[in-house]
């Protein structure tokens, strides 16, 4: 099969497990919702995992709970639509203005590799396993 889905499903691996290993070394990860939370519990990701679309909280309600958190650096890990790309601009100017640390390299490289395929973080799980069939 295409070496190019090979080594996208490699990239894309990479990532998750150096996103698990930050989890485990404390950094926070602000995902949507709940499925979102799932697949990376799923993934294998078993640190501190944030939802800020719980209850429609908003950007400041968001921000206030992180900083109560005391973060050493917060990952910000929404979706990669429209909608995702604004909160997450959003959310990390907020941060910043509150002087937390944001992480974008996670959601910059999984973008970048899944972009159009995938919109949203609870469909990760499901494209690894389209992307293996496609190698096997």
């Amino acid at each position: 099969m295409s070496t190019h889905i090979k080594e996208k499903k490699e990239k894309i691996e990479q990532i998750l497990t150096k996103l698990t290993e930050d989890s485990a070394k404390g950094k926070l990860i602000v995902v949507e919702g709940a499925k979102d939370a799932q697949t990376l519990r799923m993934l294998g990701v078993n640190g501190r995992i944030l939802q800020i679309k719980t209850g429609g909280k908003s950007f400041l309600e968001a921000t206030t709970e992180i900083e109560k958190l005391k973060p050493q650096v917060v990952i910000l890990l929404l979706d990669f639509d429209r909608r995702g790309k604004e909160g997450t601009k959003r959310l990390k100017q907020d941060l910043e203005r509150a002087k937390v640390k944001v992480d974008m390299s996670f959601w910059r490289g999984l973008q970048a590799l899944v972009g159009r395929e995938v919109q949203c973080v609870e469909s990760l799980n499901v494209y690894l396993d389209t992307l293996n069939s496609k190698v096997s």
